[in-house]
């Protein structure tokens, strides 16, 4: 998704294969396009396909955690996480779940939501608007963690800082998938979103780390320390 309905423009976020999305506009060969969080940007319609009839979401769906798959037809996709995979294709490597056990096998629990991003996303490079463990911000890691254990959030940080409750005390009182909201502005916008491990650790994507970490907030090296200034407040969802 970009800012602008040109190529050169600035990638704002990502819509994954097989997720539905609403046209609001159209430029050309660009589309103006609506994902299930509310956010808006231009996709090219090469990426988009349009509905001949109403999609039939009640039909069992496979979900990418992760695969290669190719079709009879010929052609081969690389699907990140949280992509559909289309009804011929087959799986060459990695692994795809049915959509219908999505629930049991990421639960909307906080170990659940902390041990799927702290694994999942393990090595992931930054990238700015990107929500995949192939690049993502931030905050795309925040929602395509939580949106994977079945709730959607909204795709910015200052967004997301506005969900749930506030948790009171200091980062011991955090416990895991509590929400972590830092700046580095003098007004105090949210800038950056961090997602609590427990025992004062978090995950986030950072461009100073260049992508994922793991950070302890009661260490003395000179970034953490920099982020206990920046800290603002926690979130709790779940």
């Amino acid at each position: 998704m970009h800012a602008e309905p040109r190529v050169a423009s600035q990638q704002v976020s990502q819509q994954l294969a097989g997720h539905d999305v609403d046209a609001t506009a159209v430029d050309g060969d660009w589309v103006r396009s609506r994902g299930d969080d509310g956010y808006e940007g231009w996709i090219h319609s090469g990426y988009l396909e349009r509905h001949r009839a109403p999609p039939n979401r009640s039909e069992t769906r496979r979900v990418s955690l992760g695969c290669t798959t190719e079709r009879d037809s010929g052609g081969r996709r690389y699907l990140p996480l949280r992509a559909y995979l289309r009804d011929d294709e087959r799986i060459i490597s990695g692994e795809a779940i049915d959509a219908s056990t999505l629930e049991s096998r990421f639960p909307l629990t906080a170990d659940a939501v902390a041990a799927s991003v702290h694994d999942h996303f393990r090595g992931t490079s930054y990238l700015w608007g990107g929500v995949t463990p192939w690049g993502a911000d931030c905050s795309g890691l925040v929602q395509s963690v939580f949106a994977l254990h079945g709730r959607m959030l909204p795709r910015d940080a200052r967004q997301q800082a506005e969900i749930g409750h506030r948790v009171d005390g200091d980062f011991a009182a955090l416990r895991p998938a509590d929400l972590l909201f830092f700046s580095d502005r003098e007004d105090k916008r949210v800038t950056h979103v961090a997602v609590a491990l427990g025992a004062a650790r978090m995950v986030h994507i950072a461009l100073v780390r260049g992508g994922y970490a793991v950070e302890s907030l009661e260490s003395d090296e000179s970034y953490t320390v920099t982020l206990r200034k920046r800290y603002l407040f926690a979130r709790r969802l779940v």
